[in-house]
């Protein structure tokens, strides 16, 4: 006895099906795998470069710090905002903002609703970083760093204007013993950056380390580690961009 044939699916509802599969396993993927995002600011040219100039899209690796491995000083990593960190996401301004949002929130594709900061890790928790030796440059536990990738800093001129001044450069900043599970998040475009260092660019500014009360007040503000999306691993967009952000 032969099964009777199942009939097949009108077209319209094989359309309908097909894309919700595929919709669904690209939103899986980006939920536990690979994120595709946008640069969401200048903060990082030229390494990742913003909309402005046309817009890198990036593949964040959410695996990329599971069991058990940590973010480096060096690694580029996408970061839920911060607490109080300034260019928070306004909400969606109607029902067809909202659907566009999350339709971004499951492909990639477009606006989205997740706010998040795309930075590079300069210190971890248990590390001492500070700003700036005679030459200028990023101190982490008391050595000074190489930085190739830092676009456009803020002035420093060695005697007339560095740390010892008045008025002092705005690249300076105190040494700071960054709090376990915490990070320290600089721009590359250092001068264009609302970072970790951001409040000590402003004259007078002491500010407060929003890690906990037992922490020493500081200028310099902290992310924490559990907030981190993933690495950015792959610019992917435009095709004159595409490869491995350094």
């Amino acid at each position: 006895m032969t099964r009777p044939r199942r009939r097949p699916l009108p077209l319209w509802a094989a359309i309908i099906l097909n894309l919700a599969v595929g919709l669904t396993v690209v939103g899986l993927v980006q939920a536990f795998v690979v994120k595709m995002g946008r640069i969401p600011s200048g903060s990082m040219e030229q390494t990742l470069q913003s909309q402005q100039w046309g817009g890198d899209r990036i593949l964040v690796n959410r695996l990329a710090y599971v069991g058990g491995a940590a973010p480096r000083p060096g690694d580029i990593v996408a970061v839920v905002r911060p607490p109080g960190w300034p260019g928070a996401l306004p909400p969606a301004a109607n029902p067809l903002s909202a659907l566009v949002r999350g339709f971004g929130d499951l492909t990639g594709l477009g606006p989205s609703n997740e706010d998040y900061i795309v930075k590079r890790v300069a210190a971890v928790g248990g590390q001492r970083i500070s700003c700036c030796d005679v030459q200028g440059r990023l101190l982490l536990d008391g050595k000074p760093i190489d930085e190739p990738y830092v676009y456009q800093d803020l002035p420093f001129e060695p005697g007339r204007l560095d740390c010892t001044t008045a008025p002092r450069s705005p690249r300076c900043f105190p040494e700071t013993l960054v709090p376990a599970g915490q990070l320290v998040l600089l721009g590359d475009h250092r001068s264009n950056s609302e970072d970790s260092a951001a409040q000590c660019r402003y004259a007078g500014s002491t500010g407060s380390n929003p890690a906990g009360s037992g922490a020493p007040a500081t200028c310099v503000r902290t992310a924490a580690a559990s907030a981190v999306v993933g690495q950015v691993i792959f610019r992917v967009w435009p095709l004159d961009r595409i490869g491995v952000p350094r």
